[in-house]
């Protein structure tokens, strides 16, 4: 696998974190570790830099990596033959002194890539030439080609941010925004694995490091990005809990427990592990430990344990996490504090997976069912029915009041 710089810079970020062959070619953990923490350094993520508590040259420190980011992303937008570049760069730098996250600017840069590529394709030299019918286009291609519905959502809301922002600047008129243009994400269930499978999940597990960091996502309910953001001063083994001083997604810092076998675990990861290192977990040689290698080690287990065909993610755990708390009784408002949503909708999606008064209520009707005691003609319950005459009396109360004012 050849890891020098050169080679590098010319493959793409989903090259970079999805090598080509490489699952055929990979002998070890370690080995990938080192491309992916190769890979870091070229797009740097601040994912490990805490933003609290911070000396003034560690805050230096930090807006030189941002600094370092933006530059890069400009001068790969710079070699490109794309038409509206220039407002490109002056987009990602507005971003940039916003104090968006990398990823945003990271994502931004992809999007808009892309986008100028194709108007470029379409034959519109300039940015000012383009129109509604332009991004409609683009946005369709997106789809065709397959990518998930919340990808092209996200893709969406990039060009809908640029789009405003070239307006605001007066460089394309207000009729070109896509107002009307949405995308409406599916309703999915939360995929969470069974309590037979974090079993045999569990039971194969055998490095210390890996076994630590399986068992805190799974009974904290931490998102990945948190969890490898953690340094070992956040973590109180007494009281059992960690504190996450800036969420990797919506940026609110919250407080996550953990349970008597989880610590049991890390307990004995921080007997072993390097007590200089700042982390809780790194990678190989000490070096931050990034996601797509977490993401290996979580498969090699999930093989190990003969659930591969399941697919499921280090996501899967926080899912997982959730729903055995709403099964052993939780209310949705803790829920909601433990696992960082913004909004109690948002944890509700998880109640549609452990709704126990509606799984008993429907077996109790089937089996009245299924025995046939159902005799008769089907009569409607004479409360329900009340009900619905009072809603008909009410509806015609307002009916009348609406049109005698």
């Amino acid at each position: 696998m050849d890891l020098s710089r050169e080679t590098f810079n010319n493959r793409t970020y989903s090259e970079a974190c999805n090598p080509p062959n490489l699952h055929d070619s990979f002998e070890g953990f370690a080995a990938f570790e080192e491309y992916d923490t190769h890979r870091s350094t070229v797009f740097p993520s601040l994912s490990f830099i805490k933003n609290t508590l911070l000396t003034v040259s560690e805050q230096q420190t930090i807006q030189s990596t941002r600094r370092h980011l933006l530059e890069h992303l400009v001068g790969r937008l710079w070699r490109e033959k794309l038409p509206g570049k220039k407002h490109a760069e002056h987009y990602l730098r507005h971003q940039h002194r916003r104090n968006c996250r990398p990823n945003t600017i990271r994502n931004s840069y992809h999007t808009l890539s892309s986008f100028l590529g194709f108007i470029k394709k379409a034959g519109k030299l300039t940015i000012e030439k383009i129109n509604k019918g332009d991004i409609e286009a683009f946005i369709e291609g997106e789809q065709d080609r397959g990518l998930k519905l919340s990808t092209v959502r996200t893709k969406l809301q990039i060009l809908k941010a640029f789009v405003r922002y070239l307006n605001e600047e007066g460089v394309i008129d207000h009729d070109v925004f896509p107002w009307k243009m949405t995308i409406k994400p599916p309703q999915s269930l939360p995929r969470a694995m069974d309590p037979d499978e974090v079993k045999r999940l569990l039971s194969v597990i055998d490095h210390i490091r890996d076994r630590a960091m399986i068992l805190v996502l799974l009974r904290s309910g931490m998102r990945i990005g948190e969890l490898l953001a953690t340094t070992v001063s956040d973590v109180n083994l007494t009281e059992r809990k960690i504190l996450i001083f800036e969420s990797e997604k919506n940026r609110c810092g919250r407080v996550v427990y953990f349970t008597d076998d989880a610590r049991d675990a890390m307990k004995a990861w921080l007997a072993k592990r390097d007590p200089k290192n700042t982390f809780l977990f790194y990678g190989y040689r000490g070096r931050p430990l990034t996601y797509p290698a977490a993401r290996m080690v979580f498969v090699k287990y999930l093989k190990k344990s003969g659930i591969s065909h399941k697919s499921y993610t280090l996501h899967c755990l926080r899912h997982t996490f959730a729903t055995e708390l709403l099964n052993a009784g939780m209310r949705l408002e803790c829920l909601e504090k433990l696992m960082g949503h913004t909004s109690l909708e948002v944890t509700r999606r998880y109640a549609r997976l452990t709704d126990k008064t509606r799984e008993e209520e429907y077996f109790k009707a089937m089996a009245i069912i299924e025995r046939g005691e159902i005799n008769g003609h089907y009569e409607l319950d004479r409360e329900l029915q009340e009900v619905f005459e009072e809603k008909e009396l009410l509806s015609s109360h307002s009916q009348e009041l609406y049109e005698h004012p």
